[in-house]
């Protein structure tokens, strides 16, 4: 899947140079790991009464603690 993305984007955009390759593939790595980060901290039970941008902000603290 981290492989196919950026192929079908570099392809139906009709891109030819590598360098865009690489631009894509970064730029899908790193929405991912948001993506990912993102979904791990807001599907926990314990965000009840919490905004996100707090939940982040307290999750941050905590493991820069650890």
């Amino acid at each position: 899947m981290g492989i196919a993305v950026p192929i079908a984007l570099f392809f139906l955009l009709e891109l030819h140079s590598f360098s865009k390759l690489f631009a894509i593939a970064a730029t899908t790595l790193i929405a991912w790991g948001v993506a990912d980060l993102l979904s791990t901290i807001l599907e926990k039970p314990r965000l009840r009464d919490r905004s996100p941008g707090k939940a982040l902000k307290e999750d941050w603290e905590r493991r820069s603690k650890e």
